[in-house]
């Protein structure tokens, strides 16, 4: 059974950083494609941020383009997503979530096989 646990989430304010971890157990990290998407109440989930298998490919949502930077360990089995210049309006629950066919739309969160928990992030002004 795959397993995804999030931790780093936090308060933080504004302009400040911040750095997301994503630990997998249980299946293959490797060969998963890996995303980042977060929630905010009353929102639907949105995406953030992909990274290929290998981590050659990394994309990032318009809205923390420039801002957030997503990384891999294979051999730790832990996906990163490092956050700086952050705003309130990222204030969200952060999920990290593992595709284990690419091939998909990796903005749809439909396109992911295994989801963590969540961890929070509150930017204040």
């Amino acid at each position: 059974q795959v397993q995804v646990v999030e931790s780093g989430g936090g308060s933080v304010e504004a302009g400040g950083s911040r750095r997301l971890s994503c630990v997998v157990s249980g299946g293959a990290f490797s060969t998963y494609a890996m995303g980042w998407f977060r929630q905010s109440p009353g929102e639907e989930r949105k995406w953030v941020s992909r990274i290929t298998r290998s981590g050659g490919g990394t994309y990032y949502a318009d809205s923390v383009k420039g801002r957030f930077t997503v990384s891999r360990d294979n051999a730790k089995n832990t996906l990163y997503l490092e956050m700086s210049a952050l705003k309130p309006e990222d204030t969200a629950v952060y999920y990290c979530a593992c595709d284990a066919s690419p091939g998909g739309v990796y903005a749809d969160a439909g396109t992911y096989d295994y989801w963590g928990q969540g961890t929070q992030v509150t930017v204040s002004s």
